[in-house]
């Protein structure tokens, strides 16, 4: 069974195709909107990990409200779960019978509401899957700690395949380094090298 698996190369998302690879054919999909060429560092952990990849183009006017919620809101919660949400419905367009992501049951955002995801599943035909809905950071933190090779440090410079780094792109082209740094708290981010 062929699962697509929305994929940043970050701790959860690689966490959650390891959980779901003993069940379903995964395959690593990061969406992004061509902003940057970050997307590489999603397809280069997938392929230490010995994974199948590919990518999704997502619509540019997504990224532009996304993008205006943002600086409006002055936090990026809103814009990142409106992003999320497309990320969702393209991977759901691809020939699978599954689609998952690395949301955690204790994350601010992205979530994925239970009508949100039986939505998605209706209107695409395809089950969506949240193996890590029932874990909580500190779990997640154990089983990674186990199993991967993880760099960490402050978001700005740890470079991945999520479409945050595009989004601080957009945000910074159009409004300026300091509105980036206005409306993204600081926090960490993950990055894997591969397994232990």
């Amino acid at each position: 069974m062929d699962l697509a698996l929305l994929y940043s190369g970050g701790k959860d998302s690689t966490l959650a195709a390891l959980l779901l690879d003993s069940f379903y054919d995964v395959t690593l999909v990061t969406a992004r909107f061509g902003v940057t060429e970050d997307w590489i560092h999603a397809q280069d952990a997938a392929d230490r990990l010995g994974y199948e990849f590919d990518s999704v183009e997502l619509d540019r006017e997504v990224a532009e409200e996304a993008v205006a919620r943002m600086v409006e809101d002055g936090y990026p919660r809103n814009g990142i779960q409106r992003v999320h949400e497309h990320a969702l419905e393209r991977v759901a367009e691809l020939d699978v019978v599954a689609v998952a992501d690395g949301t955690r049951r204790d994350d601010r955002v992205p979530t994925v509401s239970r009508a949100q995801a039986q939505s998605l599943e209706d209107r695409h035909d395809v089950d969506y899957l949240a193996p890590l809905s029932g874990f909580g950071r500190r779990a997640v933190d154990r089983m990674v700690d186990a199993t991967l090779d993880v760099e960490s440090g402050p978001s700005e410079e740890i470079s991945k395949g999520d479409y945050e780094g595009e989004l601080r792109a957009l945000i910074a082209e159009e409004h300026g380094q300091e509105t980036v740094s206005h409306v993204f708290p600081d926090h960490n981010q993950t990055y894997v090298r591969g397994l232990k």
